[in-house]
Parts: structure tokens; sequence; C-alpha cells
């Protein structure tokens, strides 16, 4: 019987991540090709190695009241509850109530990436989104809490040196609010998150971090819970205007 090993297992699932952002890198000349190239390597990733409720997809994101965010590189958004996502002339819209995380997806982080990412998030958290109470057989439940949404940076390479360290805890700290970047990875260095118990970030530099990244991306989703119902006619309601 083969001998299995898990600890190679887990080294081979960042050694492709790497290698493919690595390739997009080296051989892809188009800035707009490179950084779709690098953003279709996390979106296949996501897509492969998260629970199949979640799904990952390069999108808008909508609210009931007609607002539309930037476009987000990455959207982690339910598949199980969701009951409509919009798809046109392959463009994805996506309802607010549906998210669980979003992430700007480049080659290299800089100041000025960490700035716009924080600007797309923080274009996501102020969508409006509903929340109705749960039917259930003796009655319902409460509407349930909009859940946290995630806010990320996923990049192959960092311009600072060291790639973690404290220009990029500078330039992160610069908007704790509604542009708050609560994880990411750099790829070819380490991972970092927000500790909201410490009110600091954390950056872990190790010879894996696309997969250290996945597991505490993981962890993270698991404590956000379910989605809340969506008030589908509160959408509905622009068929009519």
């Amino acid at each position: 019987m083969p001998q299995w090993s898990l600890s190679q297992l887990l080294s081979s699932l960042h050694e492709d991540i790497q290698q493919r952002l690595s390739t997009v890198r080296k051989s892809f000349g188009h800035p707009g090709t490179k950084g779709d190239g690098s953003e279709n390597v996390w979106i296949s990733m996501l897509d492969t190695y998260l629970p199949k409720r979640y799904q990952a997809a390069k999108a808008h994101v909508v609210d009931s009241l007609g607002n539309f965010s930037q476009q987000i590189d990455v959207v982690i958004f339910d598949r199980q509850y969701s009951p409509f996502i919009f798809t046109y002339e392959n463009e994805t819209i996506i309802p607010a109530e549906s998210v669980y995380a979003v992430f700007e997806a480049k080659q290299t982080a800089d100041a000025s990436l960490v700035t716009y990412a924080q600007q797309k998030i923080a274009s996501v958290r102020s969508l409006h989104r509903t929340s109705l109470p749960i039917p259930h057989a003796g009655g319902t439940y409460p509407p349930k809490p909009l859940i946290p949404i995630l806010g990320g940076l996923l990049t192959f390479e960092s311009e600072w040196s060291p790639a973690l360290g404290k220009s990029f805890d500078r330039a992160l700290t610069a908007d704790l609010g509604e542009g708050r970047l609560d994880i990411g990875c750099v790829a070819a260095h380490g991972h970092f998150f927000f500790d909201h118990a410490a009110g600091s970030y954390s950056f872990i530099n190790e010879n894996k971090p696309a997969t250290a990244f996945l597991f505490k991306l993981i962890s993270q989703l698991q404590f956000s819970g379910t989605v809340p119902m969506i008030d589908v006619e509160a959408y509905g309601q622009w068929l009519t205007r």
C-alpha cells in the first residue's frame, strides 16, 4: 500500500499555488492579463478547497436599495442558501446578504495597493443588507444578526523589505474601519491577519504561506456562521421601476 504523507500533501498544495502565481508573473506581459491570471489562480484554489457551501468569483456586489460595490477581484459567497446570483455577459452580480469575504488580488503588495484594497472592501461593507425572521415548525426564529464581511489582500510578492514588516503594518493600520483588511497572503513569504483581541496585526513568515492562509481563512469562515435570510421581495421591487 502507498505511504501517505500529510506534510507532503500540504507542501504540494502550496507549491502548486506558488508556481502558478510565479508563472503568471514571469510569462504574462500585459498588466491586465497578469492581473486576471493572478485572480484566476486564487479563485481556483478557493473553489477547490473551501467547503462547497462557499463559492468564489470575480464580481460586483449589489444591495436591495440598488447600490453597487466596485468590482471585486475575489468574492467568497454563499451558494447553499442564497436564492439568486445574477450573471450577464460574463459579469457576476451577488446580493450583499450572500457575501462572506472579499479580496483584492494582485501580483505585488505596496502602500498604494493596500489603500486601493481598503477602498474597494469599504464599498462592499457599506452596502445595505436585509435579514428576515427564519420560519420553523413551531413559528419563527428572530432575524439573524448580520455577519461581519471579511476583507483581505492576496499577492505573490511584496515591494517592502522585509516583505511582512513595519511598512506593511503601517499601511494596513491606516484604515481599521470599513476598509479594514482582516486577512491576507503574500504567497512567496507568509500570511497576515488582524487579531481583534489584541487590536493589531499578526504577520507570519513561513515556508507554506498559501496553505497556512487557506487554513486560517477556513477557520475564520467557520466562526462567521451562516448568512442571513435574504429579503427577496426587497430586490423584487425593482421589477416595477
